[in-house]
């Protein structure tokens, strides 16, 4: 997750409750690539983690007066991330059903860890010209997941979070979240052709 220690972020979120635009801005610089990350990966759109990550770190600034110490600063923080993320998510599928248009630029670690898991050798060299199709197959396939599936998935392995981080940010325990990301990741290799 990068960014401070957590005391140096309940430190610097005391002084952001009081006013202090530096302590912001230092808590922005430290998470912002970590959550531009994380949106742009389960929306799909780099515009629109853009603009969602701003929200979110406005959001940060607005309610920094409810933020308590004992919750870790990353996980209050991708517990308002999430929150913009699938209220965005579901009004985007209500406004437009069929908005898949293009691929994003996937990293390779969601398709490496399904072939992985799956005991699928890694690709070689000459597979990389068909790694820009497999990225595309990936959005389509996590855009067909239940938003908590898809939240549970991207958090883990694009995350790295642990599954009690996840079980506090999405509110469910961590025997959930272990069905969750278990539902997920069989669908997603079903959707990739991907098999056991």
């Amino acid at each position: 997750m990068g960014g401070p220690q957590n005391v140096t972020n309940a430190n610097l979120m005391a002084r952001v409750k009081k006013g202090d635009r530096d302590a912001f801005a230092t808590l922005v610089q430290s998470h912002q690539n970590s959550v531009l990350n994380f949106i742009w990966h389960f929306m799909g759109d780099r515009t629109e983690a853009e603009d969602l990550a701003q929200e979110a770190f406005l959001r940060v600034w607005k309610s920094a007066a409810t933020y308590k110490p004992r919750a870790k600063f990353s996980t209050w923080l991708y517990r308002i991330v999430t929150n913009l993320c699938i209220n965005r998510h579901r009004f985007l599928k209500i406004r437009n059903l069929f908005s898949i248009s293009s691929s994003p630029k996937y990293k390779p670690d969601m398709m490496d860890v399904l072939e992985s898991e799956a005991g699928v050798n890694p690709v070689t060299p000459e597979d990389r010209l068909l790694k820009a199709e497999q990225y595309h197959q990936i959005f389509n396939a996590l855009d067909t997941l239940p938003p908590a599936q898809k939240l549970a998935i991207v958090l883990k392995i694009n995350q790295g979070l642990s599954y009690s981080e996840i079980s506090q940010i999405m509110g469910r325990s961590v025997s959930a979240v272990d069905a969750l990301l278990i539902r997920a990741k069989k669908n997603l290799r079903k959707k990739m052709g991907v098999k056991k």
